[in-house]
């Protein structure tokens, strides 16, 4: 196999160059990652096109030169990192670098990782394979936190303001207020203080998500009766009675669930379809089954509105953090959270258009009890 540095002429592979790229037919430039191999002496034998896109430098730079020259790569200490690695004289034991960020002259920033190959396992180094990302990516998922974390700050400073204020003031002029005055002022501090809770819930659930640690404790769940107590919480709130249609499916099987997250999300949906949406609110429950998964049964919960809806663009974004479609208000992390449930059941969730061309949301929750109760 050939191994092509940026269009150059043709070198033959590293020794040792992985046989299923050999037999794929693969070059070192075909790779999305930056590769540069160096060989026993530390001379650079391979550099790939995505390396000197990451790094910035010429190919004819660094092919033939020893690889701390060629690539003079320092910690953010300022250290020079290959005196501090030593991969061909260090540890025999040593078998490559966990991934890390380094600089370049310049203050370019890249994130590198290396592979010493031995012969056998405290033999001299073979070769040293290092791989170059850039640090793109990273600086996205920083700069998300960040903006989670400006989202929930400005979402926490209303409630907050709000409990301080009112206690104080009812703290120095206590008995200037009336009864029906006091009790105004504590009901308000009282549901600042449930929003803050939410809010702290939602943060909790997204780092539960996103580290793959949300937990589902799983218990038979009436799903037509929690739908219906939601309905009820959402007329007693205030919302007409006729604004809501419920339609239950017979016979509905087992659904074994945590009730809690059942309850987060069906809260979340029709929140969303009141405040959001127009007209009538139509939740649908039935049995349901994946046509790809044999055997496979669940129940599905569809909640329409008659409202204007989702723009088509706008649908894939719909269940990723912040998307607030087009009116402001709220944290944007309610569906981002409905989603990481409803897949930690193992269920799956879809966004569409009702029949009146209004938003419908469908989740799927597989049914059926745990194996370990059978």
């Amino acid at each position: 196999m050939d191994v092509r540095m940026n269009g150059g002429t043709p070198r033959s592979a590293p020794e040792g160059w992985p046989a299923v790229l050999t037999e794929l037919g693969v070059t070192a430039d075909e790779l999305p990652d930056g590769l540069v191999v160096a060989d026993e002496r530390g001379v650079v034998l391979c550099f790939n096109a995505a390396a000197a896109r990451i790094t910035a430098l010429d190919p004819a730079d660094v092919l033939g030169r020893p690889i701390e020259q060629a690539l003079p790569l320092e910690d953010l200490d300022g250290r020079r990192w290959w005196q501090l690695t030593d991969p061909y004289t260090g540890l025999a034991t040593r078998t490559g670098q966990p991934e890390r960020n380094l600089l370049l002259p310049g203050g370019r920033e890249v994130l590198v990782s290396a592979r010493y190959v031995r012969d056998h396992p405290t033999g001299p180094v073979r070769r040293l394979v290092v791989a170059l990302r850039g640090t793109e990516a990273r600086r996205r998922t920083e700069r998300s936190h960040a903006e989670l974390i400006a989202t929930v700050a400005h979402e926490l400073r209303s409630p907050l303001t709000s409990v301080k204020g009112f206690t104080a003031t009812l703290l120095a002029k206590w008995e200037r207020f009336t009864e029906d005055q006091k009790k105004l002022m504590l009901e308000t501090v009282h549901a600042d203080a449930n929003r803050v809770t939410r809010l702290i819930a939602e943060l909790l659930d997204i780092s539960r998500i996103d580290s793959g640690r949300l937990e589902v404790r799983r218990q038979p769940v009436d799903i037509a009766a929690a739908v219906r107590r939601h309905v009820d919480a959402l007329v007693a709130a205030g919302q007409p009675a006729d604004r809501f249609a419920v339609r239950v499916a017979r016979s509905l099987p087992s659904l074994w669930a945590d009730p809690d997250k059942v309850d987060q999300i069906l809260g979340n949906l029709l929140e969303n379809a009141v405040r959001h949406g127009e007209g009538t609110v139509t939740i649908d429950v039935a049995p349901s089954s994946s046509p790809r998964e044999r055997g496979w049964s669940g129940t599905a919960v569809t909640v329409s509105d008659e409202g204007p809806g989702i723009p088509e663009e706008s649908m894939n974004r719909v269940f990723t953090r912040f998307w607030r479609g087009s009116k402001r208000g709220g944290t944007g992390l309610g569906l981002y959270i409905v989603k990481g449930i409803v897949e930690a059941h193992g269920g799956s969730i879809t966004v569409g258009r009702a029949p009146g061309k209004g938003a419908q949301f469908r989740f799927t929750l597989p049914v059926g009890a745990p194996a370990f109760t059978v």
